[in-house]
C-alpha cells in the first residue's frame, strides 16, 4: 500500500494553543482507495519526509505554509505523484507563474456548487471521462496565469483545474473532492487515479 504524505495545515485547538491539521475526509479518501495517509509538517528537512512517501497531496487551507512552495517544486522534480486540493491547486499554479486575486462568488456551502468544464485533450478528461461535471465551492481567490495546462475552467470562466501532463501525476483541483467522494463517484475517480500512480 502506498504512502501518502499530506501536507498539514497550521490551526490553532478549542484552547487556542498551536496545532497542525489533516483533514479527515482526506485521510478517509486516501484509506478507502487502499492507501496510508501520514501528516507531513514541512520544515528545512522537508526532502527526508517527501522522500518516505509514495505520493503527496496539499489539502486545502486559507495560506500557503513556510515551505510549501519549496516542496512543490522538489516533488515537481522528482517526478513523485503530486495533488492539489483547492489551496494546493492555487499553491500549483503560482509555482508556475500564476497569481492568486480575490473573488467573492464561490465560497458556498452546498454539495453542489457550480459546474465545470472539461477540456477533452486533458489527464483529468482521461480521469473522469466527462467534459462537465458539478463540484462544491468553498474558495475566496482563484489563480490566473499559471503556465501549467489549465484543464478545466468554471462557467464564469475561472480556472479549476490545472494540470502537467508530463508528469505520472501533477494535478490540482480548485473544489473539494474529499468531502464529496460519499455522493458523487466522479471525485474517488480522482483519488483512485492518483493513489495508483503512486504505487
Amino acid at each position: 500500500m502506498p504512502i501518502i504524505g499530506i501536507i498539514t495545515r497550521s490551526n490553532f485547538s478549542k484552547d487556542g494553543h498551536n496545532i497542525n491539521i489533516v483533514y479527515n475526509d482526506i485521510c478517509n479518501a486516501v484509506i478507502n482507495n487502499n492507501g496510508i495517509p501520514i501528516g507531513l509538517i514541512l520544515e528545512e528537512d522537508y526532502k527526508e519526509l517527501i522522500d518516505i512517501c509514495d505520493g503527496i497531496i496539499f489539502q486545502g487551507g486559507d495560506d500557503f505554509e513556510k515551505y510549501d512552495l519549496k516542496a512543490l517544486k522538489y516533488i515537481y522534480d522528482i517526478n513523485k505523484p503530486a495533488f492539489g486540493i483547492c489551496l494546493g491547486m492555487q499553491l500549483m499554479g503560482t509555482l508556475f507563474g500564476g497569481k492568486m486575486i480575490e473573488i467573492n462568488n464561490h465560497k458556498q456551502k452546498s454539495d453542489y456548487s457550480h459546474y465545470v468544464n472539461i477540456k477533452n485533450n486533458s489527464k483529468l478528461y482521461k480521469i473522469l471521462e466527462k467534459d462537465t461535471i458539478k463540484v462544491n465551492s468553498r474558495h475566496k481567490s482563484v489563480i490566473i496565469n499559471t503556465s501549467l495546462r489549465v484543464s478545466a475552467l468554471s462557467d464564469d470562466g475561472y480556472i479549476e483545474a490545472v494540470e502537467d501532463n508530463n508528469k505520472k501525476f501533477f494535478i490540482g483541483v480548485q473544489w473539494h473532492p474529499e468531502n464529496m467522494i460519499k455522493y458523487d463517484n466522479n471525485q474517488n475517480k480522482l483519488f483512485k487515479y492518483f493513489i495508483e500512480k503512486c504505487k
